[in-house]
């Protein structure tokens, strides 16, 4: 009878409380790199219309995160820089075709801090004798990488460049390449060299999506399995589809849907 009585107070404690507090949802979400500037953005918004979420966040190359879902890493959200590894995970039975969407487009540059480097001429800049180090992403592993590669092949520059090439295994190493001056410049995301820890630091120019042929830079996001019974990240998915979540991606130089 005790135990009973216990239960019912239990009971009627959990009612008393806060929905906030009743019902706390979680969702985790694994994120490209390039995304790490507008994270903190997005999130602050995502809490405000759902307050009784809390989001945890893994971040690293595209192929990284995807490589862990396949190994069972307990994500419930990838949010890739392609729309390549969404789509394989949904063909290895590990996400939901339904739940695929293209939710930001991104855009390439290269960036250098250094003074003396003219980057008008950028095909000039790579081939200078003055540039000893040139970082890009890692190509199998970041969607970056290979935009950065393709740049690079449609100038023929690419075996040409392959001594001084440095590459990093997510797009922010690969900035932080560039930052601390151990490259001379670097294929980066643009969404980086607009973060407010960047912006005034060195200089940049954009490349157009013709200007490396076959890489798209859409990003995707996609529901896991996990993800797809969890009401926390559906409403997650659904968030970055709204005007206030596509307003701060666009503040972060995506183009948007």
């Amino acid at each position: 009878m005790q135990s009973k009585a216990w239960r019912l107070v239990a009971a009627l404690l959990v009612t008393l409380l806060p929905p906030a507090v009743r019902a706390q949802e979680k969702a985790a979400i694994a994120a490209a790199a390039n995304l790490i500037p507008v994270l903190d953005a997005l999130h602050a918004e995502f809490r405000r219309a759902a307050p009784s979420v809390t989001l945890t966040v893994a971040t690293g190359a595209s192929g990284s995160l995807f490589a862990q879902i396949q190994h069972g890493a307990p994500f419930d959200v990838l949010l890739s820089a392609d729309t390549e590894y969404p789509q394989q995970l949904i063909a290895a039975k590990l996400a939901g075709a339904a739940t695929l969407r293209i939710f930001a487009t991104g855009r390439l540059v290269l960036w250098t801090t250094r003074a003396d480097l003219d980057l008008t001429d950028f095909a000039a800049a790579l081939r200078s004798p003055r540039v000893n180090k040139i970082a890009l992403a890692q190509p199998k592993t970041a969607p970056y990488g290979r935009a950065a590669e393709g740049v690079l092949q449609q100038l023929g520059a690419w075996h040409a460049v392959q001594p001084r090439l440095v590459f990093g295994e997510s797009i922010s190493q690969t900035a932080q390449f560039v930052e601390t001056g151990s490259a001379d410049l670097g294929f980066v995301a643009l969404s980086l060299v607009l973060s407010p820890a960047l912006q005034r630091k060195g200089r940049w120019i954009a490349f157009a999506a013709s200007q490396h042929p076959g890489v798209s830079l859409d990003h995707a996001a996609v529901l896991t399995n996990r993800g797809a019974g969890n009401p926390a990240a559906k409403r997650y998915l659904d968030f970055l589809a709204s005007a206030p979540a596509q307003k701060i991606l666009r503040d972060f130089g995506y183009g948007v849907p």
